[in-house]
């Protein structure tokens, strides 16, 4: 064995080597399938942080359930990600001088598929060198033509169903991509606004009223100002008409409830092209809609004035021309939520457009019972609750998008009317149905016009547990692995991804499409500021690896991440995990150092007994924070149990005298233990359990870790865990005696014990006699003078210090500690007696305190009988 643990060759040998085995591939047998299918993340996307997190957490679970002999399957692949991808092949061509106006949709198209197969995917090769046991012979892609032609066939069957329509009406549009986006792909943002106060002069007066408005450029559309009926300052404006500033358009003062009479001036500018409540109010009280943006936020002729200038700019020219014309009150800064486009970070316009939109109110209601009633289980569950209020308040889903990268939505019009249409999965189906509408057979593939929008990327990934087993197509494997285990995900696609899934789920499979759902926190640094290369505080994943080993970074993560929980990373956690790493090494080395003899040491058999029951009482706690998805403390768990109980208590206790050889029956249950713990340990630390797991003895062919049998457990003997923890405890208190006192490790001491049960001792008593360096340990009825005392559990053990050490020192030492126990005392029974921290600080902390008393009192009261018998 190497002096030092190598994690780069060693990682890069083993996921080799599992590959060429295809221990990662699953196909439909008799066994029990265990499913996750993978969140996939953008073509366009490198490996961050937050994959790093939620992939981990997969591979955790499926390499557990493969190894207990689950046929575990989990799925990669990536998502087209319309806006992202079609923006990067925008941004190649335009370095190439080639303009997207200036091409054929199918060139385009060619050359997406072409970047895509040049630069998209890197992600999912990056995933391996973290160690993802994905089966990667599945490997599935949004847009390849299987999960196309799902998406097509789910888009015919709801609108055939009367789910999508098409209707001209406000919607979220990105000026950057040029496309309409769902209220989920907005991202609002406070920010510092002002707040323009601007007066109309009232047609044939000399008065005015006066708005309040954060777009003056706006102005340009307005077609109306409007009042509540009651407000009694406007009464006297009734059947009047107002000059709009800047352009001298006469419009309609009118009234309205909506108005809110306290906010602003109580009149409010009416723009229906450019805001959503605007727009209902302009189709109540019919007002004409004036549109003055173009679709790349420039203003257009409508507007009359800055024609072809961007809107901000626009904005900057409307307030001067405003102050000229005296028409500008005064100006106000204000706290106002602006929405941004989550892929392009565009200032989203709400605009009309003619768009195509799903009808939710009928896949809604099963998709909340489910998760409420947990048929579909959330961990955390405070999910639950975000989950119900966006549920309980859907809108209709705008599922079209002005792109050419996506899946073409399968509308075709007839004869370019856009009021005649069929809906088909092919042209040569839209052909037929067509024909049949028009009854004219003539009718040829010259005569129909697809649409030319594409649908929303999620109205694809909402799919996603159905299509990557060809669903759609084929029952025979969506009927073996679906619904799937367990869904790993950030919470901030719960609406986006989450619900949608759950839908179609229900809508196509009438079945749940996952049994639970872990929601990851975000990994924040450590000021919990969101990782931004921007910021700089976003390390990469890759050099991480390189540093610490990718068993290191994910222990490193994992160390640190409660279910739904910000994970607040620094690289001193990955540091953390490699240290991990080399101790299990430098223990392996340990335990392969030794030289075998054979027989039983007949001393050793206590200390197998404890370790044994130990690890089976591990098991069982962390078997049951797995049914809750607590990972983060199940990684603690077994890093204590491993380093502290195994490495630290266990080998410690067993470890034969220097160069002698360890008995035969200790060493064979040695190395089961070492085996043991790394099968525990493999699910998040891959590659060193699959190293140690070989190094422990020799293995077949292909008998590998990985795809070993999960230990079962056993009985937990109660009786000889006591036994091992107490004399664990009573070895540190010796320790404690001889570090307190300045006496070498090695240096004999006697010992007496004053205990209720002997038998709890007798087990241990050679070992700890030989481990402790005790000349004699004897029990006793009597008090012991002139020695230290201390306790463990109710018994009380003595060690005679006469000879050893200056009884007077020791005497001072006793009084020193005696006297800052008796003032933590007084403290802690300052806050006991204290009614408003009693009755208003949590139980626990206040249970916590108690306990410090009682244990305090404790150490006074050994303390004194010590001081008691030395004086």
């Amino acid at each position: 064995m190497d002096t030092k643990y190598n994690p780069s060759n060693i990682e890069s040998k083993w996921y080799d080597y599992w590959m060429e085995k295809d221990f990662f591939h699953s196909v439909p047998d008799e066994r029990e399938a265990y499913t996750i299918v993978i969140p996939p993340p953008n073509v366009t996307g490198v490996l961050h942080m937050g994959h790093m997190l939620n992939n981990t957490i997969q591979d955790v679970l499926i390499r557990r359930a493969r190894m207990q002999g689950y046929n575990a399957c989990w799925v990669p692949g990536t998502d087209h990600a319309s806006i992202a991808t079609e923006a990067k092949v925008v941004k190649m061509l335009a370095a190439q001088g080639i303009k997207k106006s200036d091409i054929t949709r199918e060139e385009f198209l060619k050359y997406a598929f072409e970047w895509k197969d040049k630069y998209g995917g890197i992600i999912l090769k990056q995933l391996r060198t973290l160690g993802a046991s994905c089966d990667w012979k599945r490997t599935r892609f949004t847009m390849e033509p299987k999960l196309s032609d799902a998406v097509i066939k789910v888009f015919v069957d709801l609108y055939h169903k009367g789910q999508i329509y098409r209707d001209f009406r406000m919607c979220n549009w990105d000026p950057a991509a040029k496309t309409a986006l769902s209220d989920q792909e907005v991202i609002h943002r406070e920010e510092k606004s002002k707040l323009y106060h601007v007066r109309y002069q009232v047609e044939g007066s000399d008065e005015y009223v006066t708005i309040a408005t954060t777009r003056p450029e706006t102005i340009l559309g307005d077609t109306a100002v409007c009042f509540h009926p009651e407000d009694e300052r406007y009464q006297a404006f009734k059947g009047k008409r107002v000059i709009v500033p800047m352009v001298n358009r006469s419009i309609p003062l009118i009234y309205d409830e909506y108005v809110t009479m306290e906010f602003g001036t109580g009149a409010l500018k009416v723009t229906p092209a450019h805001d959503t409540n605007d727009f209902a109010l302009g189709q109540k009280h019919n007002l004409e809609i004036i549109d003055i943006f173009n679709d790349d936020g420039t203003l257009n002729e409508k507007a009359e004035l800055f024609v072809g200038i961007d809107r901000f700019e626009a904005r900057k020219l409307a307030v001067a021309e405003l102050e000229k014309l005296e028409a500008l009150v005064k100006v106000e800064e204000i706290d106002n939520k602006v929405g941004y486009s989550e892929r392009t970070d565009a200032v989203v316009e709400p605009k009309l457009k003619q768009q195509w939109w799903m009808d939710m109110s009928h896949v809604t209601p099963k998709a909340l019972s489910s998760v409420m009633e947990d048929e579909i289980k959330f961990y955390p569950k405070k999910y639950k609750n975000v989950y119900r209020h966006w549920l309980e308040n859907i809108k209709d889903w705008c599922i079209s998008r002005q792109l050419w990268w996506g899946q073409r939505i399968p509308v075709y019009y007839i004869n370019g009317d856009q009021e005649n249409y069929v809906v088909a999965e092919t042209a040569e189906e839209a052909l037929k149905m067509a024909q049949e509408k028009t009854g004219n057979a003539s009718l040829t593939a010259a005569n129909l016009e697809q649409d030319p929008d594409v649908v929303d990327t999620w109205f694809s990934s909402w799919l996603w547990p159905i299509s990557v087993f060809d669903g759609f197509e084929t029952k025979e494997e969506v009927d073996y692995y679906y619904p799937t285990s367990v869904l790993v995900t950030g919470w901030d696609i719960i609406f986006f991804w989450v619900a949608r899934m759950v839908m179609a789920g229900y809508e196509w499979r009438q079945e749940r499409p996952f049994e639970a759902v872990y929601f990851t926190g975000m990994v924040r640094d450590p000021q919990r500021r969101k990782m931004s290369k921007s910021l700089g505080n976003s390390p990469d994943p890759e050099d991480l690896i390189r540093d610490y080993g990718a068993d290191g970074v994910r222990l490193g993560l994992l160390l640190s991440s409660p279910a739904g929980g910000d994970l607040l990373f620094e690289d001193k956690l990955c540091e953390q995990g490699r240290n991990f790493s080399n101790k299990i090494w430098n223990a392996l080395r340990l335990v392969k150092g030794w030289e075998v003899t054979e027989g039983t040491n007949e001393n050793n058999l206590p200390t197998i007994a404890w370790f044994e029951s130990k690890f089976n009482q591990t098991l069982v706690e962390v078997e049951e924070m797995y049914k809750s998805y607590r990972l983060s403390e199940i990684v603690k768990t077994l890093y204590s149990f491993i380093w502290n109980d195994f490495f630290s208590a266990y080998l410690e206790l067993i470890k034969p005298d220097y160069q002698k050889p360890i008995d035969q029956h200790t060493y064979n249950c040695t190395l089961q233990f070492f085996e043991d713990a790394m099968k525990l340990l493999h699910p998040f630390m891959p590659f060193i359990t699959e190293e140690v797991y070989h190094l422990l003895k020799d293995r077949a062919e292909g008998d590998c870790i990985m795809v070993s049998d999960y230990p079962k457990g056993g009985t937990v003997n109660k009786e000889a865990l006591v036994q091992g923890d107490t004399a664990l405890e009573l070895w540190t208190k010796i320790r404690d005696v001889r570090n307190q006192n300045q006496l070498k490790q090695r240096d004999p001491l006697t010992m007496f014990a004053q205990v209720g049960d002997e038998s709890l001792h007798t087990a241990f008593m050679p070992t700890l006699k030989k481990k402790a360096f005790l000349e004699s340990f004897e029990f006793t009825k009597e008090d012991i003078a002139n020695a230290t005392s201390f306790r463990v559990g109710k018994d009380t053990f003595y060690i005679q210090l006469e000879g050893l050490v200056d009884m007077e020192k020791e005497k001072e030492r006793m009084e020193t500690e005696l006297k800052y126990l008796n003032g933590l005392k007084a403290k802690v029974l300052g806050k006991l007696n204290n009614e408003r921290f009693v009755n208003n600080a949590p139980a626990a902390v206040v249970e916590k305190e108690r306990k410090k008393l009682a244990d305090t009192e404790e150490k006074i009261k050994v303390l004194e009988d010590s001081l008691g018998r030395l004086n």
